[in-house]
């Protein structure tokens, strides 16, 4: 199989090494980016090549690890490398999968998101089968080759979760550092030392892929005014309140929201030159 990656940051050396590692003999495989460097680095990473971001070349499949904001761009002037399919690892789903359905009517088209920072793989990964073939899931079963969990959604679904488990989250834990500056480790409770630690983890990252989220989803807004309802109750309101937090979350991880047990159940370059972020962070 003959694959194209665009964009040579993390997660296209993540999607690259994927490709190859799962495949015997291994995948032919190609990175174009504006930084030829990048490309160059991804390349030798994963024993692939460069090629131009112009090239004639066709292959099986154009995997894109481009920014959110330039994805609909790239399906445009990538489709015509893709001869038999197009997968993308941006991060959002919608605007991808509507892109794709334009500019490759008559083939196979995938759109996953691996919800992890590529140095923490393997994880969950989602997926939408827009228009799968054997292509298509022969790139799936490469990612689950590698040890990752792949389950279903849709674009709409996706996008509207990540609206709360990125751009809600990330608003929340950013806050709270902000909320917290000046005060000393000493004062420190098992609570606040976890959300210190996830503090470190999110301003450890790249700050324009979390700009890049922020702009991408809703969900800052929906933090703010919950904050705003927690410090405005008081008396029984606030015990409403602290119930109603905990029925979500115990419902959230699939447990009974009514008994309190828990159920059995279950980025990028801005410039648009690579993947270099962390689309799951």
């Amino acid at each position: 199989m003959e694959v194209l990656v665009v964009g040579s940051g993390a997660m296209g050396r993540w999607a690259g090494r994927t490709l190859v590692s799962a495949r015997a003999p291994p995948t032919d495989i190609a990175f174009a980016d504006r930084d030829l460097a990048a490309a160059s680095a991804a390349a030798d990473a994963v024993g692939g090549r460069v090629v131009g971001l112009d090239t004639a070349e066709n292959f099986d499949v154009v995997c894109l690890a481009v920014p959110m904001g330039v994805v609909r761009e790239a399906v445009a002037a990538h489709a015509d490398r893709a001869s038999r399919a197009m997968v993308d690892v941006t991060g959002v789903m919608a605007d991808p999968v509507a892109a794709m359905r334009d500019h490759l009517p008559d083939r196979e088209r995938v759109s996953l998101h691996p919800l992890f920072a590529p140095e923490n793989a393997p994880g969950n990964v989602a997926v939408v089968r827009d228009a799968p073939g054997p292509v298509t899931e022969e790139v799936l079963d490469a990612v689950a080759a590698g040890g990752n969990h792949t389950f279903e959604t849709t674009p709409e679904e996706h996008d509207t979760a990540m609206e709360t488990v990125q751009a809600g989250a990330h608003t929340a834990i950013l806050a709270y550092a902000l909320s917290a500056a000046g005060v000393r480790e000493e004062f420190a409770t098992p609570v606040s030392r976890d959300l210190s630690e996830l503090v470190e983890t999110v301003t450890g990252g790249t700050p324009r892929v979390y700009r890049e989220i922020q702009g991408s989803f809703e969900g800052a807004d929906a933090v703010a005014d919950a904050a705003h309802r927690v410090a405005d109750a008081d008396g029984d309101a606030f015990e409403q309140l602290y119930e109603e937090a905990g029925n979500h979350a115990r419902r959230n991880r699939g447990g009974n929201a009514d008994d309190g047990t828990d159920g059995t159940g279950g980025a990028g370059n801005v410039d648009g030159t690579g993947g270099t972020g962390e689309p799951g962070a």
